[in-house]
């Protein structure tokens, strides 16, 4: 199935309008290539396309940040695209003189970890780039194909084998089930261990294991440490690779400083739940499982990301919590305005905790379930 991202027509108007750089980030299989193609076949310009997974003659012509043999390479063609670049040392140098020395010249790269690129390009590009974050399929872009009635006829299959769009082609739980091994055994850690210096990748197998059971709870950085035989520190670092390799996310909690606030302690969830629960070896559907209420949580908190996003909405987002155990799944800062959402999987409707609004008098509060949450999610 073919399904139409989201951030398709906002790259090519930025393409003809601006002499910026595009780089997107993303995890691989998300479809930044498909993307990406997508935009250049629309245009028809003469394109010359390198992929940092791939080395060939180009390669010693961007490395050496020559502009004499980069003009060689480049003559003759409209755009540059560079997919994988993560791979191509010192990459953000290159580009740099690239963006420079060819004013006109479309550039697009795309970039499967910022583990390694965003340090090559964060500094020498400052000013040249316009960036953008490419997840797996949202209902955002699902909306735009099917009806309300269609996206909750096919809740439960999100929720089970997640959104990434190789799975909307795919037929049959096996096919499904097969493909998701796979991305999990061949893709998920490719970037993580070669850019990490991760040298046992069993440790961030067993870590992510833990994560995927304790999604939507507060994450103690010293209990997995002791669960895992590492250090605090080194469970801090191996979560931040996860993250910047698009696999986790964290959610810090909200606090004002108030001492009953509860605050040091992320939690944290997973970009695509079929991933989640690939890694735990659990792709039963609902009715057998115990775990509702969980992957219920982690699908709103990804689909709210990718909605705000997708609409640019400037805003924070944290969990609220009380020492006395009052707690809020999702609060939203947004122009000073605070709101809180609940997250229940049946339709039942909850009240807001008093302790939140004698807290924050001025903030509102919604309780997301199956009857509502196409509002929540989409644009």
């Amino acid at each position: 199935m073919k399904i139409k991202r989201l951030l398709e027509d906002e790259i090519l108007a930025q393409l003809e309008s601006s002499t910026k750089g595009i780089v997107i980030y993303g995890p691989r299989q998300a479809g930044k290539t498909t993307l990406v193609n997508d935009i250049l076949t629309k245009r028809k310009w003469k394109t010359l396309i390198l992929n940092g997974d791939r080395r060939g003659n180009w390669w010693e012509t961007i490395t050496s940040r020559e502009l004499s043999k980069i003009k060689l390479l480049l003559s003759g063609y409209q755009t540059l695209f560079i997919d994988e670049a993560q791979r191509i040392p010192e990459i953000g140098l290159s580009l740099k003189i690239i963006l420079d020395e060819f004013p006109d010249l479309k550039v697009i790269v795309t970039g499967s970890s910022s583990l390694d690129l965003a340090s090559k390009i964060s500094e020498p590009l400052t000013g040249r780039i316009i960036t953008h974050k490419l997840y797996p399929i949202s209902f955002v872009e699902l909306n735009t194909i099917f009806t309300p009635f269609e996206l909750l006829e096919n809740l439960e299959e999100r929720m089970i084998f997640g959104s990434y769009p190789e799975i909307f082609s795919l037929h049959g739980i096996l096919a499904k089930t097969e493909y998701l091994m796979n991305l999990t055994d061949t893709y998920l850690y490719k970037d993580l261990l070669e850019f990490g210096g991760i040298r046992n990748s069993n440790k961030i197998r067993d870590l992510l294991k833990l994560l995927a059971f304790q999604i939507g709870s507060q994450v103690s950085l010293s209990e997995l440490g002791n669960s895992l035989d590492l250090s605090r520190t080194t469970v801090d670092r191996y979560i931040d690779l996860l993250e910047k390799s698009f696999i986790v996310f964290r959610l810090s909690g909200f606090s004002r400083n108030l001492r009953k606030e509860v605050s040091k302690m992320d939690k944290i969830y997973f970009y695509d739940i079929g991933v989640r629960n690939t890694i735990i070896g659990n792709l039963n559907f609902l009715n057998n499982r115990d775990d509702q209420g969980k992957l219920w949580e982690n699908f709103l908190m990804i689909e709210r990301i990718k909605r705000q996003q997708y609409a640019h909405t400037l805003y924070g987002c944290y969990y609220w919590r009380l020492s006395s155990g009052a707690e809020i799944d999702l609060v939203e800062e947004e122009g000073g305005q605070l709101s809180g959402f609940e997250f229940k999987y049946t339709k039942k409707t909850i009240r807001s905790p008093k302790s939140w609004l004698e807290t924050y008098s001025n903030s509102t509060f919604h309780t997301i379930n199956k009857d509502n949450f196409l509002d929540f999610v989409t644009i």
